[in-house]
């Protein structure tokens, strides 16, 4: 089924330019010039991702944003010709997920609303690396009682590696897919840097990982993960005899 986007956006070139290249990507699209008619949208459809400018005619968007956030949990990215930190600051506050300025380049948006879709509604929902049990749909991570401390960023980082387990995947992947950025020239240490943070979360010797292995000049590979759910209808199926499947 296809992703319905909403675009709160005023001008009517740039909406209707918006609207165009996300139907060309297949996504289904409703255009509001207000947040008048932006309530009435959500009302009679659930989007499953909103495109918020924070200049309308008729309201800040800033106010409008924690309205949209009360009628449910869908990811919103601010989308504005403004470019005051405070102003960001707020607006990721008042619970955007991400933000781009305008003048913006159409793929870049595009592969921001993919990132923030991706880990709005993980493929993965829970899994087990070693001891550690991470769960990404409730945003929980513990090693047997002890809770672990994982920013958003991580949960998302490593939720992609674990749709991809066995696998290499590229820095600029990543970078692309998570971060939602297209120049991945400028900043290739991002993703290693995001990585070390998460090995001295995840790996026993950070130095000597067993989960999280680079591939050097490539990128890096999760591997060593276990299912939860499959670990759990395992133990009902066959107790006491179930254990942990690990995928070398």
């Amino acid at each position: 089924m296809a992703h319905r986007v909403l675009v709160i956006e005023d001008d009517p070139t740039l909406g209707l330019v918006i609207q165009d290249n996300l139907r060309s990507e297949g996504y289904e699209v409703d255009v509001a010039a207000n947040g008048a008619s932006a309530i009435r949208h959500t009302q009679t459809a659930t989007p499953d991702i909103i495109i918020l400018d924070l200049t309308l005619p008729d309201c800040d968007g800033l106010d409008l944003l924690p309205v949209l956030r009360l009628r449910g949990q869908v990811p919103i990215i601010i989308l504005t010709a403004r470019n005051q930190q405070p102003e960001k600051l707020t607006g990721l506050r008042l619970g955007a997920d991400d933000y781009i300025t305008k003048p913006f380049d159409m793929e870049e948006l595009m592969a921001r609303i993919r990132a923030v879709l991706r880990r709005a509604r993980p493929s993965v929902g829970r899994i087990r690396l070693g001891a550690m049990t991470i769960d990404f749909v409730n945003k929980h991570a513990s090693r047997g009682k002890r809770s672990i401390p994982f920013t958003h960023r991580e949960f998302e980082l490593l939720s992609y590696l674990a749709e991809r387990r066995d696998i290499v995947v590229h820095r600029d992947e990543l970078l692309r897919a998570v971060w939602g950025y297209l120049d991945t020239d400028v900043i290739t240490r991002t993703v290693d840097f995001a990585i070390a943070r998460l090995r001295k979360k995840i790996e026993l010797d950070r130095h000597h990982p067993q989960f999280i292995r680079t591939a050097h000049g490539d990128g890096y590979c999760l591997s060593g993960v276990t299912d939860e759910e499959a670990t759990n209808h395992k133990a009902k199926l066959s107790a006491p005899q179930a254990g942990a499947n690990a995928i070398k």
